[in-house]
């Protein structure tokens, strides 16, 4: 065997390894901090043309960091829980220096002058910043075909969208751009494109990862959300992530208390939603979804069907999205009013549509979230952990009409504040991947990514990154 063939095998172990495998090999001296950044870059300047997952890079900056991580390591003395690891972070999250589009034409000069809580904390671990991943405009969509910044396809079938709104992180990670990425999520927005792209997605309860600084869809719905290829890497992550921020209006001194992950398998209650196909679900959805039950039959222990007949799972849906469009007309009104970089017209339509709403009905759909909240304690009285696929389609063309439902599963912990976690559940029958999403009660995390880990390895769905197509 060539040097140049062992070292190209040798890119691609990396690039398709996990955090935990990186931090082992960074420990030990395997590998250095420089040589996994530098094997990233090399990774991001031949791939990201045709996948369009980074909308800006900063290599020089990047190795800088890199170095001193090694430095760090060198020394001998202190180092953080992730020092040397590169993190790609979305496009509506500060990092100081960098541009924050958050997906508009406006903001195309828009350089933060501070980091955002999440970064700060990343950073102060040692993290490496890799650059910013591309999202849908405005964070408001679930398919990343950004008519300004361009679509990021699907990594593993050509002509399919890679689900949104962060897309751009989900396509890093399984492509191998990435060690994790760092998204946001309202609605699903980490863990629809963590199903498409086949990958591992959390969205924590909310309030407990300080949103400071990340640019606001809907405050009461917005989350730090977390993505990588394996379920301890989610682990790791939320744990360094979260924590109480006094600056942060989100945030809670008296936090839900983490509970130890401390389920006994076999001794679960689990629950399911009756007639997936009603709620319209695509039938080979369905189909390795029930596949999965099975599957886990024994990881997943007592397993009935919750009733959902009091609960409108799709107003809910549309509620939170009016709730979102509402606060943009905000948060936007000065890209709205800026004729030089003028917002798309799908946006307009869906930003007019909430400008021509009441204040009743703006009452209406915050009362969804009051109504999210009390059913998701009614649920949990009865069971420990919902279990449900992460969308209810496959992804889709990208020429196609974006499918308005694909936060119909997300959506319910989003407006519940319910921690969610998404992992590989198999594919559809022409290879795209399928993902499975479990919900717990505030506070239980830690026991979801515990579980998910549990069924990640009973599953053994999770296919060979970095991502080939």
């Amino acid at each position: 065997m060539n040097q140049a063939t062992h070292d190209d095998l040798a890119d691609t172990a990396l690039r398709g390894a996990g955090l935990c495998q990186l931090l082992h090999w960074l420990a030990s001296g395997r590998i250095t901090a420089e040589r996994v950044t530098d094997t990233y870059l090399a990774a991001i300047a031949r791939e990201n043309t045709a996948l369009n997952a980074y909308l800006a890079t900063d290599p020089e900056k990047s190795r800088a960091q890199a170095r001193a991580a090694g430095a760090r390591r060198a020394s001998g003395g202190p180092i953080g829980r992730l020092d040397g690891v590169p993190v790609a972070f979305k496009d509506n999250i500060d990092v100081a220096g960098w541009v924050t589009t958050a997906g508009l034409p406006r903001r195309r000069q828009a350089v933060a002058s501070t980091d955002a809580a999440c970064v700060a904390r990343l950073l102060a671990a040692g993290a490496v910043v890799l650059g910013k991943t591309n999202l849908d405009e405005g964070v408001l969509g679930a398919a990343t075909r950004n008519p300004h910044y361009g679509t990021t396809p699907n990594p593993w079938k050509e002509g399919h969208i890679a689900g949104g709104s962060s897309g751009g992180s989900a396509v890093a990670v399984a492509a191998g751009l990435c060690a994790v990425a760092v998204g946001s999520d309202s609605l699903g927005s980490v863990r629809i494109p963590a199903s498409h792209c086949g990958i591992y997605a959390i969205k924590p309860t909310h309030g407990e990862i300080s949103t400071r600084g990340l640019v606001p869809a809907a405050r009461r719905l917005d989350t730090i959300g977390l993505m990588a290829r394996n379920v301890d890497d989610l682990t790791i992550l939320l744990q360094v992530l979260a924590g109480y921020d006094i600056d942060d209006p989100r945030s809670r001194k008296r936090r839900v208390a983490f509970a130890p992950p401390d389920w006994e398998p076999g001794k679960l209650r689990s629950g399911t939603l009756p007639n997936l196909a009603r709620l319209g679900t695509a039938p080979e959805v369905v189909e390795v979804f029930e596949n999965a039950l099975v599957t886990l039959r024994h990881e997943l222990g007592e397993r009935q069907a919750v009733n959902f007949e009091d609960y409108p799972i799709e107003r809910a849906r549309r509620a939170g999205l009016l709730l979102m469009e509402a606060e943009m007309l905000g948060t936007y009104a000065a890209d709205l009013a800026d004729p030089a970089a003028p917002i798309s017209a799908d946006l307009k339509r869906l930003l007019d549509y909430a400008a021509a709403r009441s204040a009743h009905d703006y009452v209406q759909a915050d009362k969804m979230l009051d109504a999210s909240v009390l059913k998701a304690r009614r649920i949990f009285t009865q069971v420990d952990v919902l279990i449900t696929p992460t969308t209810p389609a496959c992804a889709a063309a990208i020429d196609a009409v974006e499918p308005a439902d694909q936060a119909l599963f997300t959506s319910f912990p989003s407006l519940s504040g319910c921690p969610a976690v998404s992992i590989p559940m198999g594919r559809s029958s022409t290879g795209l991947p399928l993902g499975l999403q479990f919900i717990g009660p505030p506070g239980s995390d830690l026991r979801l990514l515990e579980l998910a880990e549990v069924c990640a390895a009973a599953l053994d769905a999770a296919p060979d990154y970095p991502a080939r197509r």
